[in-house]
């Protein structure tokens, strides 16, 4: 499943590396425009991950995998094949769909596949194929100038780069239908059995925090490469590696999230690692080079997302289990939400002139969520490092 999920995962990803750069220059957008787009891809996942974890939870959550899959290919050859602001529109519809169901099944399908113990394991290594992909996806973008060598204009190869990656990903559907899965939550009756109402207090609390970091992550991280076309006049094929690097080293340093977990315990090391990767936020807007703002960039980015899969490994250990597609669905909805609607705010900013503003605001509110998760969560414990005589406390 883990390995199965590394090409979709590289569509997805060549979406937010490339999408505000290849919308706003290549098709002469505007930067608001692209904004909202992005925020259209994320209140549209918000719409259908609540009812995918439930329906997931319920009906099968392959079903909605290959879905997911589907959906994918399709997002990426429209958002390629048109200039319709109309169009682009019902893609970014589509493409939020996509999330919501890798959001809601994949995650809920990974937790029931790996058990208690391989859990947290189990989602590193999720995340390190997830962000290998998302490095893949930045060293790709530079493949539009071989296709120029071709006789191709940058528009046009911009398009051929985005329709074989549709290609790649539609080509692994067959695939997989082989993940096997439990049987167990078709037994239930009636929906309103599959809202988590047994692990709404545990969700109440890491929902709080996250739209914080959903709020201030939107503001910057989708707009990236058009950022660094504002900020230092540099186009998609020279920003794109620099993304692409962040994503292989988050990949490899991972791997490190399970000694992490098992040396601090998860709280602990998902406050560690998001608390070092602000400091370094605030550092790239006064960057005076493209290199040292690549730099600081790419270590932020690090920080922030080796604490990633710790803190889908808590919530999923936490909650029961028979409401970890629900779960999923409700945590990436609320996440996606703000994340989306900031999104706006940020591309107008940028608008606006104003390169830095998106960074300092999104510090302030990275601090004031990292101090309330740990206020929230100091005590919390998944079940394996209770079972283990509580270690790491």
């Amino acid at each position: 499943m883990i390995v199965l999920s590394f090409i979709p995962g590289l569509s997805l990803s060549f979406i937010y590396t490339d999408l505000s750069y290849f919308l706003t220059t290549v098709k002469g957008l505007s930067i608001v425009f692209t904004g909202t787009v992005i925020t259209v891809m994320g209140v549209s996942m918000v719409v259908a991950s609540i009812p995918f974890g439930i329906l997931a939870d319920r009906y099968g959550r392959r079903k909605f995998v290959v879905i997911g899959n589907v959906l994918a290919s399709v997002t990426l050859a429209s958002f390629a094949l048109t200039e319709n602001p109309g169009i682009l529109l019902l893609a970014a519809v589509v493409e939020g769909t996509t999330e919501a169901a890798f959001a809601a099944a994949g995650t809920a399908l990974l937790a029931e596949k790996a058990g208690e113990q391989s859990r947290t394991a189990a989602y590193s290594l999720s995340s390190f194929l997830s962000n290998i992909a998302w490095g893949l996806s930045g060293f790709a973008i530079p493949l539009v100038l071989v296709f120029e060598v071709f006789g191709f204009d940058v528009g046009q190869a911009h398009v051929v780069l985005y329709l074989i990656l549709a290609a790649l990903s539609l080509a692994i559907t067959p695939f997989l239908f082989r993940i096997s899965e439990s049987k167990t939550s078709a037994k239930a009756k009636g929906l309103r059995e599959f809202v988590p109402r047994k692990s709404r207090g545990v969700l109440v609390k890491y929902l709080i925090t996250s739209i914080l970091i959903a709020l201030g992550a939107g503001l910057f991280v989708p707009l990236m490469t058009q950022w660094f076309t504002l900020r230092f006049a540099v186009p998609d094929t020279v920003s794109g590696p620099v993304i692409g690097v962040s994503g292989f080293l988050i990949a490899a340093f991972g791997l490190y999230a399970p000694n992490l977990a098992r040396r601090f315990g998860l709280v602990r090391a998902i406050v560690l690692t998001q608390s070092l990767s602000m400091i370094f936020m605030v550092a790239v807007p006064l960057s005076p080079t493209f290199a040292l703002a690549g730099v600081t960039y790419i270590i932020r980015t690090l920080m922030m997302n080796v604490a990633g899969p710790l803190g889908t490994s808590l919530i999923m250990g936490l909650v029961a289990e028979d409401e970890r597609g629900a779960a999923a669905g409700i945590s990436a909805a609320l996440w996606r939400l703000p994340n989306s609607i900031s999104t706006v705010v940020g591309s107008s900013m940028m608008l606006a002139g104003l390169l830095g503003l998106p960074f300092y605001i999104a510090s302030v509110l990275y601090a004031v969520s990292i101090s309330m998760f740990w206020v929230l969560f100091k005590g919390s414990k998944p079940p394996e490092e209770i079972r283990k005589g509580d270690l790491v406390g």
